[in-house]
C-alpha cells in the first residue's frame, strides 16, 4: 500500500522534511512543476514556502501556457506574470512547441505537452490543492494533466479529444465527465512517457487558501477553509485521494462548499478513473510525520 506523507506545518523547513520522507534521491536536471498563477490570483505558492526545497534539489520551475485569454497565454506574458509572483526561475515548457506522448484513451488517443519536458529527468509535482471551476479541486494529477500540457494539449484535454485549436475551444465542451476521464488519460500518458524515458516523479500537494477556484482565476474567491497541512507520496492517485479525504474528514464547516464544488463538477470520479486506467491506486496509509519522536 502507498505511503501518504502528511504534516499540519505549512512553512518551508516542513515542506523540505516531508519531501525527504519520500526517500527518492532525485537525479539529473529537475523540474518543479508548479503553477505560477494568474494575474490578479493569490492562492499561488509563495517563494517563501517553496524556494527552499527548489535550492535543495537545484530544480528549475516548470510551466505551460494557458488555453484561456489571460495573461498567461503567451510565452511572453506568461514569463512577466511569473517573475512578478516571484518565479524568476521558470521554463515555459511550451515555448518551442510541444511533442506527441501516444495514449489508447477512451477519449485521447495522445497528450501534447510541452517540448522542453525532453530538458528534465526528474520532477516534483508541487500543487497547490484547492478547488477549481471546471475540476472541481485541482491538485496532483490536474497539474500531471492540465499543468504539463501544451496550450494546443489543452484545449485537447478540455475538449475530449475534440481539437487543439484553442480559439474555438469554449464553443465544444464536451461533457463534464468526458472531461474529467480525459484528464486522467492525459496523466497516464505523461507517467507512461516518464516510464519509458526512465524519468523520476514524486507528489506532493500544500493544502491551503482553500478557494473553491483555481489558481489560474484572476478574480479568485477567498479561502473557505483554514489551511490543512502538505501531502506528499510517490504516487499522484493515492496523493489526492488523500486530499480529498483530509477535505471530507474535516471539522471545518466551510469545506461544505469546497465539497459542493467538487461533486457537483464530478470531481472525485477522476480518483476511480484514474485508478482503472493504471495511473496509481486510491488505497493509501496515511502517515503524520508530526507524530515521530525527535
Amino acid at each position: 500500500m502507498n505511503k501518504v506523507y502528511f504534516t499540519k506545518n505549512i512553512n518551508s523547513d516542513s515542506l523540505i522534511n516531508i519531501f525527504k520522507h519520500l526517500n527518492v534521491e532525485l537525479k539529473g536536471k529537475v523540474g518543479i512543476k508548479v503553477s505560477t498563477g494568474e494575474e490578479g490570483s493569490q492562492g499561488y505558492l509563495k517563494q517563501d514556502l517553496i524556494k527552499g526545497l527548489h535550492d535543495l534539489v537545484n530544480g528549475t520551475y516548470i510551466e505551460c501556457c494557458t488555453a484561456y485569454d489571460g495573461e498567461r497565454t503567451t510565452y511572453e506574458d506568461h514569463i512577466r506574470v511569473a517573475r512578478e509572483h516571484g518565479f524568476n526561475d521558470c521554463d515555459i515548457l511550451d515555448k518551442d512547441g510541444d511533442i506527441l506522448l501516444e495514449v489508447d484513451g477512451k477519449h485521447l488517443k495522445y497528450d501534447l505537452v510541452g517540448k522542453n519536458i525532453e530538458n528534465y529527468d526528474s520532477f516534483i509535482n508541487l500543487a497547490h490543492g484547492k478547488g477549481h471551476a471546471m475540476g472541481g479541486f485541482g491538485a496532483n494529477l490536474k497539474n500531471q494533466s492540465i499543468g504539463f500540457a501544451s496550450r494546443s494539449g489543452k484545449a485537447y484535454i478540455h475538449s475530449a479529444g475534440k481539437l487543439t485549436d484553442a480559439s474555438i475551444l469554449w464553443e465544444n465542451i464536451p461533457e463534464q465527465k468526458d472531461f474529467i476521464e480525459s484528464m486522467a488519460e492525459a496523466c497516464l500518458a505523461v507517467k507512461n512517457y516518464l516510464d519509458k524515458n526512465n524519468k523520476q516523479i514524486v507528489y506532493i500537494t500544500v493544502i491551503n487558501y482553500l478557494s473553491v477556484d483555481c489558481d489560474c482565476d484572476s478574480h479568485q474567491s477567498k479561502p473557505v477553509m483554514d489551511d490543512i497541512g502538505i501531502i506528499a507520496s510517490t504516487d499522484p492517485v493515492s496523493n489526492d485521494q488523500a486530499f480529498y479525504d483530509l477535505i471530507m474528514n474535516s471539522n471545518d464547516p466551510g469545506k461544505s462548499k469546497l465539497l459542493e464544488r467538487i461533486n457537483t463538477r464530478f470531481g472525485e470520479h477522476i480518483l476511480e478513473y484514474a485508478e482503472s486506467i493504471g495511473v496509481g491506486s486510491r488505497e493509501y496509509e496515511l502517515v503524520n510525520i508530526d507524530e515521530e519522536k525527535n
